[in-house]
């Protein structure tokens, strides 16, 4: 049986997954754009039609990047073991939300318990870090106090 952190690792995996995979078919499809314009256009409409699926290409590729550092990221959080201090791949319980520093994946539901993956530059992630159980942070005004680390 997987721990509720292994099933948090797990649910940004497939995070990641979904989104390289959208990533992909979006650059497949513009590959066959790309063929289809080759075969049916002439003159300036085709260098405008070819710099135009450039473009969107660089951007696609720039995203895929992105999450492909992400997923190294998460491979490293994943590694992860001190449960006494907060660290990259800490699970956090605070008396106002649950959090998993590791990449920013939003919200994810484990365990009937729901959880914000989040990435360690984030500001709540800033502010938890290096912090112990039972220390207290100020975010948004709200006092929040740290309550397991696992």
């Amino acid at each position: 049986m997987l721990s509720t952190k292994e099933k948090l690792f797990k649910a940004c995996k497939a995070y990641l997954e979904k989104r390289i995979n959208r990533i992909r078919l979006a650059m497949q499809d513009l590959e066959n754009d790309l063929e289809n314009e080759t075969k049916s256009s002439a003159g300036d409409k085709y260098e405008t039609g070819r710099e135009m699926i450039n473009l969107e290409w660089n951007k696609l590729s720039r995203q895929l990047q992105e999450f492909k550092n992400l997923e190294n990221t998460l491979e490293m959080s994943r590694r992860s073991s001190a449960k006494n201090v907060v660290q990259l791949g800490a699970a956090v319980r605070t008396t106002t939300a649950n959090y998993l520093i590791s990449i920013p994946a939003g919200q994810l539901q484990v365990d009937n318990n729901t959880y914000f993956a989040i990435g360690a530059n984030s500001p709540i992630a800033q502010l938890l870090l290096k912090k112990k159980v039972g220390e207290e942070i100020i975010f948004n005004g709200k006092k929040t106090e740290i309550l397991e680390i696992f």
